[in-house]
């Protein structure tokens, strides 16, 4: 929390006992009830209603949640040695294991850490619940991902007879008491520092930037803060003498054109603590995906083959429960030196059939098979359409109404008997191995799908 002493609130509320103290005294440090220090104290407290709260190292807080006897040791969600660090408990960044950290890195810097395999049916179904209470604080929650979310407070205060940051408080201990989880808070105006406030305290943080002090706080930080601005993108600012979001405040407009084109303007408003964006519930998916970390690198397409339609079938499982049909198939590969590859391809209609992202991804799969290894692959659908708008087939497609039917038969017997019940052969076929098409029970797939 940013703490302003010389310029004391009215109020401060405490986020362990939820009192909230009149005449509060600005040396106060301590809650005078329960003696805590996580006080919520700020001049523009109960004037701010744009929140951006961010679950605190979500999937592993999960873990540890479920597991009590991993509470005190690091964790790490995450695949086998070849795979990528999903997520890092607090313990575990102490060693310096980050977020898409390669396996085996973390596990230099952390060998003591204990691995937890995802589990993202788990993780989705905590991350709705999440959801679920957020929607009861306001109508207005736009959705960043499983686990963060931007909310607009504006108007709730005789709904829950509490200003917005005494609400969130409120929620913050709700979250940990009837979920088992912590969250972080960050209070603004505008969207861009909300987020920025959620990330200064973590973790069980709640942090306010407020518009008096909002140009000032910025001016010293780097300009990598700023969204969409990377690496590349700050090393050419960065040429050209803006190294801090202070030096964009003054910058001429035709200038930052030419060194960010259209992003220009943008750098310069957020630079001036401008961000107009209003909070959009109705955030549209744009994408439906599935991929996986490869156990050993692979280049012969009839390896890659049955993983591809492995992963199929997982887009298809998730487009039919997100009732969405996608047109534009893009198949995903990176090769053995982490360089990424991204191929796609527009179908005549749109689909959400296993066997149709199978063929167009196997198409995309064969041109990329030139004796390149590759260490991950995945498929994914976008530019959505309603179901009722996919697999109808023509007088030139007699084949996809019998797909269509024949795969609504599948997914009703693994509706009843489950996901491993029933498959093709294909999915069985390992490196090295051929196999033939039909249709036979199988174990679920292991491979490593941090997609959620």
């Amino acid at each position: 929390m940013i703490d302003r002493a010389a310029q004391p609130a009215r109020r401060v509320f405490c986020r362990d006992c939820l009192i909230d103290h009149e005449e509060a005294i600005a040396a106060l440090r301590r809650c005078p009830a329960c003696g805590s220090p996580r006080l919520l104290r700020h001049p523009e407290r109960d004037a701010l209603s744009l929140a951006h709260i961010d679950c605190d190292a979500f999937y592993a807080a999960i873990e540890k949640r479920d597991d009590p006897t991993l509470l005190d040791k690091p964790v790490i969600i995450g695949g086998g040695k070849r795979g990528v660090v999903s997520t890092a408990c607090y313990i575990a960044r102490t060693y310096g294991v980050r977020s898409a950290m390669p396996m085996f890195k973390a596990l230099e810097a952390c060998p003591e850490a204990v691995v937890v395999k995802p589990n993202m049916a788990k993780y989705v179904a905590v991350g709705r619940e999440v959801r679920r209470l957020m929607q009861e604080l306001t109508p207005l929650v736009e959705p960043l991902s499983i686990d963060e979310a931007f909310l607009d407070l504006a108007g709730t205060e005789r709904l829950h007879h509490a200003s917005p940051a005494i609400t969130l408080a409120r929620f913050a201990k709700r979250i940990e008491s009837e979920i088992g989880i912590s969250i972080s808070v960050g209070l603004s105006y505008a969207k861009f520092l909300a987020k920025v406030a959620s990330d200064m305290d973590k973790p069980r943080g709640f942090s306010v930037i407020g518009r008096a002090e909002a140009v000032a706080f910025l001016a010293s930080k780097p300009v990598s803060l700023i969204p969409g601005v990377g690496q590349a993108s700050a090393a050419k600012l960065a040429e050209s003498g803006y190294r801090l979001i202070g030096d964009l405040r003054e910058a001429p407009i035709d200038k930052l054109f030419r060194l960010a084109g259209k992003d220009g303007p943008r750098l310069k408003k957020l630079a001036n603590g401008i961000d107009e964006r209003q909070v959009t519930p109705d955030r549209e998916t744009k994408s439906v995906s599935s991929e996986t970390t490869l156990d050993v690198d692979l280049s012969r397409f009839e390896d890659l083959e049955p993983v591809l339609w492995r992963l199929c079938e997982k887009t298809s499982k998730r487009l039919k429960a997100q009732a969405l049909a996608g047109r534009t198939i893009t198949m995903k590969l990176k090769t053995a030196d982490f360089h990424a590859i991204t191929r796609a391809s527009r179908l005549p209609e749109p689909t959400q059939l296993a066997a149709r992202l199978f063929a167009a991804g196997r198409d995309l799969l064969k041109r990329e098979c030139n004796g390149q290894r590759y260490r991950l692959i995945g498929i994914g659908a976008s530019d959505f359409s309603a179901p009722e708008e996919a697999d109808h087939g023509d007088l030139a497609d007699v084949a996809t109404p019998r797909l269509k039917a024949m795969e609504g038969a599948l997914d009703a017997l693994r509706a009843r008997f489950g996901d491993a019940s029933i498959g093709k052969g294909l999915s069985l076929r390992g490196p090295q191995r051929t196999s033939g098409a039909s249709v036979t029970s199988r174990n679920p797939a292991s491979e490593e799908d941090p997609d959620a």
